[in-house]
């Protein structure tokens, strides 16, 4: 399995934050966010990775990373997305790096206290479909929210006024190598992007999608809340922990 971190879009949420810099470059606790996701792949034994950016700072992440060797990794690629065309958008340009391969995709703002290796694990003997890691949160209408039956995800609402669970689907997905053909067949939303949830709803549609619950705490770090509740929980507990 390969892995995909998305770290492009302007980080709107940040500013003044991110007027100079890609937001997944500003610091929680004691090192850049973009290693978060970075060593939550590589803690699942995933050891090829693309890096998704954009923006002016791109630079900056090849300066900061290099070849990946601080994180062990036999490869770590680059690639460009112009514009803001959404989550789905950005994964579409991983599709030669991907390789008929599967993926797995974490936005670059995500944190976990833990890891997702048994995920990855489940994935990887459930050989096609994909995969989404839900978590409880106090506020789900800021996320797709999954609609449940027993096991069954029924649909995906993206940031529903009104919430029918309090599960969150986190930026942590895995797909199959179809999951580029879905994303072709996709038509921007109301906001002008390729939605991920779309994506996942295709899967849900063709009965291939399961999900886990995430352990320990995940939080992303998109707005001047959550960044900063991300630095006290890592200075807390610490992040990406093995066990």
């Amino acid at each position: 399995m390969k892995g995909v971190v998305l770290a492009g879009g302007l980080g709107t949420r940040l500013l003044p934050l991110t007027k100079v810099t890609n937001k997944h470059l500003l610091p929680v606790y004691d090192r850049p966010m973009i290693y978060y996701p970075i060593q939550a792949l590589a803690n699942a034994g995933i050891e090829e990775i693309m890096l998704v950016t954009g923006g002016n700072s791109a630079g900056d992440f090849l300066k900061l990373l290099g070849n990946g060797k601080e994180f062990r990794l036999k490869r770590l690629n680059y690639t460009y997305q112009e514009g803001e065309g959404g989550i789905a958008d950005a994964l579409r340009l991983a599709e030669h790096f991907a390789d008929g391969e599967p993926v797995c995709v974490i936005l670059g703002d995500n944190i976990i206290e833990g890891n997702i290796a048994s995920a990855a694990e489940a994935f990887r003997k459930q050989s096609h479909g994909a995969k989404i890691l839900l978590k409880e949160v106090k506020d789900p209408q800021r996320f797709g929210v999954p609609i449940l039956e027993g096991d069954r995800v029924l649909k995906i609402e993206e940031k529903p006024a009104n919430p029918r669970s309090s599960f969150a689907v986190t930026g942590m997905y895995f797909y199959d190598a179809r999951v580029f053909d879905i994303i072709k067949t996709l038509k921007p939303s109301g906001r002008g992007e390729l939605e991920i949830t779309d994506v996942n709803n295709a899967y849900i549609a063709s009965g291939t999608l399961t999900w886990d619950v995430l352990e320990g705490w995940w939080t992303d770090a998109g707005t001047i809340e959550s960044l900063h509740l991300a630095n006290q929980l890592v200075s807390r507990t610490g992040a990406n922990k093995k066990e």
